[in-house]
């Protein structure tokens, strides 16, 4: 069920000066460029960045990939996991949602048909 780790996201404050500043960072273009959120694939992984001002410590969430966001979500509320972030179709047929584990730490999954984790930059 799990792909395996995909994404990890970064909550800013301005969208335009992170995507400069990852852009200068990592030397490589965003794959996925949109005001609600930038995607850089790096080594077969993903760091977003979502402009919604929440940055600071606790603000990144681990996002892992699986084939079908809304039954993973099912699945892990089955397994009794207090969800955190709602599913949410993020744009571009992406989709988001997040859970608490046993110990409060943030569970992310993703269903993103646009990354290729075979892609290495």
């Amino acid at each position: 069920m799990i792909r395996g780790l995909r994404t990890v996201a970064y909550h800013v404050t301005d969208l335009a000066r992170a995507k400069a500043w990852y852009r200068d960072v990592l030397q490589i273009d965003p794959y996925f460029d949109e005001p609600f959120y930038v995607g850089f694939s790096v080594g077969g992984f993903e760091l977003g960045l979502v402009p919604d001002g929440k940055p600071g410590p606790g603000g990144t969430v681990a996002y892992w990939g699986v084939a079908d966001a809304a039954e993973a979500l099912a699945r892990l509320e089955a397994m009794g996991a207090p969800v955190r972030e709602a599913l949410q179709d993020v744009g571009g047929g992406i989709k988001v949602a997040a859970v608490a584990d046993p110990f409060g730490n943030t569970f992310g999954i993703i269903e993103n048909p646009h990354f290729d984790p075979t892609a290495v930059h």
